[in-house]
């Protein structure tokens, strides 16, 4: 029986001049993303009529498809634009993801395996995906590891890093858990599966220290800003599995979900605790505008 490519929620893509309702088939099996992997993508949200930072998303798959051999073809200023048109095709009511994205079609002269960056196509994806409840997860420490700057294109969103994230969390969701603790080549703690990490331990909120092996997220940064505004000392470190253990709190940071607390490190239990809440408010204040901005 076919596999229903169908998508899962209303869609709507603009691809090369126009916008296309549904799955629209844009690469084939001869398409170098398809074999060989050369696509990035950036994912911003929009809800309640606003998208929080949809500009730096769209600066950043930019920065991306460069770091990939990709050649974009829009600028950030365009593909914000066409998400604000193409949010009009939606009805108002269910919060939207927004997914600009760029592959590779060929292969270079001489070297099929090197994307040849005149050959980059823009699609831009918008989809309904509600943004949950914020319902605290669970984490356990994953055994598969981020890649280095060495050994993957970490400095990218790149669609060739997930794999690597699905699997740790089938590996977590195979034990109980909701999401896994990712450590890098050293060992030090790096992000979860899908998110960025925070801890808190005596008021003192700490975050792994950006050392490419994970993106340093636009919702962290963002978290971090707005934490030190109200008055929060924020560190950037090196922090150990044993630093996370002994937090008093943690919470994750991300586009998808925005700050959702944990509740559970392997065999330890935590509540949402106060700095955890503080960040969700702060955040969500900053982007319905109830606040100063942090900029």
């Amino acid at each position: 029986m076919a596999v229903d490519t169908s998508p899962r929620s209303t869609t709507w893509t603009y691809v090369e001049g126009e916008w296309l309702t549904g799955n629209p088939p844009l690469i084939g099996p001869t398409s170098h993303a398809m074999w060989l992997a050369s696509t990035v993508f950036d994912g911003a949200r929009w809800f309640d009529g606003i998208a929080p930072d949809l500009d730096l998303h769209c600066q950043r798959v930019n920065r991306s498809a460069i770091s990939l051999g990709l050649k974009p073809v829009k600028t950030a200023e365009e593909i914000e634009a066409l998400a604000w048109d193409g949010l009009k095709k939606f009805d108002g009511k269910t919060p939207i993801y927004i997914k600009p994205m760029y592959w590779g079609e060929h292969g270079s002269a001489g070297s099929v395996v090197t994307v040849d960056g005149e050959s980059t196509r823009f699609a831009l994806c918008l989809f309904e995906a509600p943004l949950g409840n914020n319902a605290p997860n669970s984490l356990t420490v994953s055994p598969y590891r981020r890649p280095s700057p060495e050994t993957a294109m970490t400095d990218a969103k790149a669609g060739s890093l997930y794999p690597n994230s699905g699997r740790a969390i089938a590996e977590a969701k195979s034990r109980g858990f909701d999401n896994a603790l990712m450590r890098d080549m050293n060992g030090n703690v790096a992000e979860t599966a899908s998110s960025n990490v925070f801890m808190v331990k005596d008021g003192i909120v700490s975050t792994p220290i950006a050392n490419r092996t994970f993106l340093a997220g636009i919702t962290r940064a963002r978290v971090i800003g707005l934490l030190r505004k109200a008055g929060f000392e924020v560190r950037e470190v090196t922090l150990s599995v044993e630093d996370f253990m002994n937090a008093d709190e943690i919470f994750t940071t991300g586009n998808y979900s925005k700050v959702v607390g944990i509740n559970r490190l392997d065999g330890r239990d935590f509540q949402q605790g106060p700095v955890t809440r503080k960040a969700f408010e702060l955040y969500m204040d900053w982007a319905f505008g109830r606040s100063e901005s942090d900029s």
